[in-house]
């Protein structure tokens, strides 16, 4: 049997990213795949204390954090119900909300970047994505989205956070280098042809 493809979808918080991820699963059914959608951080109780503490509730440290994450993480990988390597040795593709590039880049503007890149890559449970596909959108258009969209924003919804954690995206993304299948996209337009960029990424790795 044919496995199925993995693909994460990643971006500053308001970039668009659950409205291109949901318009690319839409595309993927069509074509008759079998799609699973997903996210981080995950309806596990590890998953819940991370929104706590994403949310403001709970004030836990950058360390503390990337361990949440990083359980959460191998959880979402390794559950026998709807965990990541299940659906994808069944043939059907994963498409993930967040993965651990966000890991990287929000909690590694305060922990430090390669220990945190570290746990994650290190882990031999936790799986390397087909595809990460990172939409990247000014700030100011991101915190418009964010305002427009919800009256409670989350620790990092600010503009001077989220400016640090995009340039902690490229610096991230530089440091994997080819080790990883990483393409940016430009959301800054309007949402058909960020999408339509978006197929033709997915088309040309089943080409190769």
């Amino acid at each position: 049997m044919e496995k199925g493809k993995f693909i994460v979808f990643e971006g500053l918080d308001g970039s668009g990213k659950g409205t291109q991820l949901r318009l690319f699963a839409e595309e993927l059914r069509r074509r008759g795949r079998r799609v699973y959608e997903t996210a981080e951080p995950t309806a596990s109780s590890t998953g819940g204390m991370i929104r706590d503490a994403l949310g403001g509730f709970v004030q836990r440290d950058a360390y503390e954090l990337s361990a949440l994450f990083l359980a959460d993480r191998i959880f979402h990988n390794v559950n026998p119900k709807n965990g990541i390597r299940k659906f994808i040795d069944e043939g059907i593709d994963v498409i993930c909300d967040r993965y651990y590039y966000s890991s990287f880049a929000y909690q590694g503007i305060d922990a430090d970047l390669g220990w945190v890149m570290q746990l994650n890559i290190g882990c031999r449970e936790i799986l390397r994505p087909d595809l990460c596909i990172f939409l990247d959108a000014d700030i100011d258009s991101c915190d418009e989205r964010i305002s427009s969209s919800r009256l409670d924003r989350e620790i990092y919804e600010n503009k001077q956070a989220q400016a640090r954690i995009r340039s902690r995206f490229f610096e991230v993304f530089d440091k994997l280098g080819d080790s990883e299948n990483i393409k940016i996209v430009n959301a800054a337009r309007d949402i058909p042809s960020v999408s339509a960029d978006i197929i033709k990424i997915y088309d040309s790795i089943k080409e190769k």
